[in-house]
């Protein structure tokens, strides 16, 4: 069984930055391909980007390019998400997902779910 831990959310001035990180245990996710998600107060979920087993690519939905950027260390089983200039719709719980299957890094289908951590960005 895979576990997910996200960290890092808080709140958030406007224009600010953030930085969340998912350890995993159970597991060395290093096959894995790792992904963040996001569901804002009321909203469906939005896939917001993916990376590869290796971190050697990454994919983000073309309503988040520019915006976000994923990356790993399988040293230590985290997967990381960044993003500059925070704006209030950037509010939301974020949530890091796990899958072994191969799928394409585009599929928003994952496995494993951590409980997610909320970012509030006030104006």
């Amino acid at each position: 069984q895979v576990q997910l831990v996200e960290s890092g959310g808080g709140l958030v001035q406007a224009g600010g930055s953030l930085r969340l990180s998912c350890a995993a245990a159970g597991r060395t996710l290093s096959s894995y391909t790792l992904a963040w998600f996001r569901r804002g107060s009321g909203k469906e979920r939005e896939f917001v980007a993916a990376i590869s087993g290796s971190g050697s690519r990454a994919y983000s939905p073309d309503s988040m390019k520019g915006g976000f950027t994923i990356s790993r260390d399988n040293a230590k089983n985290t997967v990381y998400l960044q993003k500059n200039s925070l704006k209030p719709e950037d509010t939301a719980v974020y949530y890091c997902a796990a899958r072994l299957r191969p799928y394409g890094l585009g599929n928003s289908e994952f496995d494993y779910w951590g409980q997610g951590t909320q970012v509030t960005v006030s104006s």
